[in-house]
């Protein structure tokens, strides 16, 4: 809009300068052309009079309104006057003649003024006027006409182009204003609709992108047209793809329960032979070191099954049985039994003297709280200092419980932090046992967290690492 504005208004200010040059020029040209006819018309009372008082020529002569004649003699006597515009004729002062330059070189005529030269003429406090200079015998004569309306035609001229322009500007803005809103809502409504797709949630759970730009708006005939309908294209590949993506989680969610229930049973033979055999007093040393090896691959591997049981369940959103459950009580029962496992470990606890009653499911809040604390004391060296502290947040119906796990530890790789949470993430890649563990825990944890409709955060830094767990006080409808 700025650059048409620009370019109208340049073009209107260029007609507008032409014009009054052209219209200036003319005007000019048609005054002097009247000045000329004036002075032929005048040329035989001049010679009758010679160079007499002005004013007494001028009444004479009944010249038209802005009319002025100057006399000046071989002895520099000058006399002037002028028409004012009541046809009155007004004698021009000392004052006003004096500094005028008047006379030439050419000698005068005996029968008939000699024009000299056409010039601009300024008297003071009457203006310019376009004169004509010629001799007369006995002197010079200065004949001519003022220019106050062909300067008041130009003033005129300029005011109505200006006021024009300036109307026309605001009729074009305005106009301009409604055409380009109107070819641009398509692009609005383009953009709402791609506004309203980025808000939705599509990285998880049952996705549809129920948005698309209306038909009217994905016109493929128009420019704008075409990117509705471009839209509209990306949207519903977009939405086949995550309907595809769904449908293939839930197979793999499907197939992962039903193979962590169906090895279930097989794990738990496998467990019991080995423990059986280990009691036939007539095993071998190797015999018995193999079935020892047996039975902890074994009871790992159904560590992991269940973990990926559990984890399918909470996908689906079973496995919760709400009911109140008191914070304060699950972290001094993980703190005291940690101290029986972890004493390497300084274990302490911060609790309110209020218990902190949320409500969820006490089997699975309880393990939040001891992978959170097997979590600190697995990666941690020894003499490290572990607190749990649990407190309430908010008032009202706003109102959180929230439990944090603090360690003075050597902190968390920051590139693993973006990832802490997903499945099979190890700070440590190595299958150790003591070290690297399954890399379930934590995304249990935060599987549980979010299936109580909770947050789970970390922030951690050398010497200063802190799992925070943010619960409502109350159920959720």
């Amino acid at each position: 809009m700025l650059t048409v504005f620009g370019f109208v208004s340049l073009i209107f200010v260029i007609v507008a300068a032409v014009t009054s040059v052209m219209l200036n020029a003319s005007l000019e040209e048609r005054l002097t052309q009247q000045v000329r006819t004036m002075v032929n018309e005048s040329q035989p009372m001049l010679v009758r009079s010679g160079a007499v008082d002005a004013a007494a020529n001028l009444r004479l002569a009944q010249l038209p309104p802005g009319s002025i004649l100057i006399f000046e003699s071989d002895d520099q006597v000058r006399s002037g006057a002028v028409v004012d515009g009541h046809y009155n004729v007004q004698s021009l002062t000392e004052a006003q003649l004096s500094g005028l330059q008047l006379g030439g070189t050419v000698p005068a005529a005996e029968d008939a003024p000699s024009v000299v030269a056409v010039d601009t003429l300024t008297v003071p406090r009457l203006g310019e006027f376009r004169v004509l200079h010629g001799a007369i015998p006995g002197g010079w004569a200065v004949m001519g006409q003022s220019t106050g309306d062909v300067r008041a035609t130009i003033g005129n001229m300029l005011t109505v182009i200006t006021a024009a322009t300036a109307v026309g500007l605001f009729v074009l803005g305005a106009a301009i204003t409604l055409v380009i809103r109107q070819g641009l809502k398509p692009l609005r409504t383009v953009a709402a609709t791609a506004q309203r797709v980025s808000r939705q949630p599509l990285d998880q759970g049952v996705v549809r992108i129920e948005e698309r730009v209306p038909a009217e708006q994905a016109n493929p005939h128009t420019e704008f047209g075409q990117v509705g309908a471009a839209l509209n294209t990306l949207l519903d590949h977009v939405d086949a793809s995550l309907h595809a993506r769904q449908r293939n989680e839930e197979r793999m969610r499907t197939f992962v329960a039903d193979a962590s229930h169906e090895l279930r049973t097989p794990l738990a033979s496998i467990r019991g032979y080995s423990e059986l055999s280990l009691r036939d007093p007539a095993l071998s040393e190797i015999t018995s070191q193999s079935l020892e090896r047996i039975q902890a691959q074994s009871i790992r591997m159904t560590g992991l099954v269940e973990d990926l049981l559990l984890l399918a369940r909470l996908d689906e959103g079973q496995e919760l049985v709400y009911g109140a459950v008191d914070l304060t009580q699950l972290a001094l029962e993980s703190v005291a039994d940690q101290r029986v496992t972890g004493s390497s470990h300084t274990m302490r606890v911060e609790v309110d003297e209020e218990p902190v009653i949320v409500a969820g499911d006490a089997a699975r809040l309880n393990q939040v709280v001891i992978n959170l604390l097997a979590n600190a004391r697995t990666h941690t060296p020894a003499g490290t200092t572990v607190t749990v502290s649990v407190s309430h947040e908010g008032s009202g119906s706003a109102t959180r419980g929230v439990l944090r796990v603090h360690d003075d530890g050597p902190g968390i790789d920051q590139a693993l932090l973006p990832e802490l949470f997903t499945r099979f993430a190890r700070a440590d890649r190595s299958r150790a046992r003591a070290t690297g563990g399954t890399g379930l825990g934590l995304a249990i944890v935060k599987a549980i967290v979010e299936a109580h409709h909770g947050t789970i955060s970390v922030r951690s830094t050398p010497g200063d690492t802190t799992f925070e767990v943010d619960l409502p006080a109350k159920p959720v409808a």
